[in-house]
């Protein structure tokens, strides 16, 4: 009985339960990217297409299989609702500097936005949001951050081009006023916590 590459893919991400890279799932059936593509392609338009709890979304250079949000209310009935951290505008303001301008340094977040950002930063790590890339290859070698795949999934995106485009010319302005108006200065305000926020599960 021949093996079905759909089926094998399936159980694949089913197994894993996390997102899976392409490769990989080439891998698991034996066959190129380009088909292995093709077939999860069509598996995701069969289950939208289908009255079906559980979907599969494309998570940066891999497939993931989750449940569909509607079902929520239903699964933590049951289920262990996940964790929820709320994301207070400095978070938000903080996360938007790193996912538009990544890689980047904690000076230039601080640059951008006027105040010290340790704590900011920090929690953007422990939530899973942001991480650790690498350092520059400058004067002290400081770290620069980035966005992860969990990012991707709490803003339901696929890839770091999806998020909503900034005129180029307005975002340089922004910059520049930033800069000239706080400068390499040695001490900077502590972030501000706003009573507003926003919860996001992780």
């Amino acid at each position: 009985m021949p093996i079905d590459d759909a089926a094998v893919i399936e159980a694949v991400l089913f197994t894993m339960g996390d997102m899976v890279e392409l490769d990989k799932l080439a891998t698991a059936i034996d066959k190129d990217e380009s088909y292995t593509r093709d077939v999860v392609e069509g598996m995701i338009l069969e289950y939208e297409n289908s009255n079906r709890g559980i979907r599969i979304v494309k998570v940066g250079d891999g497939y993931q299989m989750c449940t569909r949000p509607e079902y929520y209310e239903n699964l933590i009935r049951v289920a262990k609702a996940p964790k929820k951290y709320a994301l207070t505008d400095a978070l938000l303001e903080t996360l938007a500097i790193i996912a538009y301008k990544q890689p980047v340094t904690k000076l230039e977040i601080e640059k951008i936005r006027g105040v010290n950002s340790d704590h900011a930063v920090s929690k953007l790590v422990e939530y899973g949001l942001a991480v650790d890339v690498g350092r520059l290859d400058a004067p002290g070698r400081p770290c620069v951050f980035g966005t992860t795949l969990d990012f991707l999934r709490v803003f339901g995106i696929q890839s770091i081009d999806e998020l909503p485009q900034i005129d180029s010319d307005i975002l340089e302005d922004f910059k520049a006023e930033a800069s000239r108006e706080v400068g390499f200065v040695d001490e900077v305000e502590s972030d501000g916590e706003s009573d507003e926020d926003i919860s996001v599960g992780v």
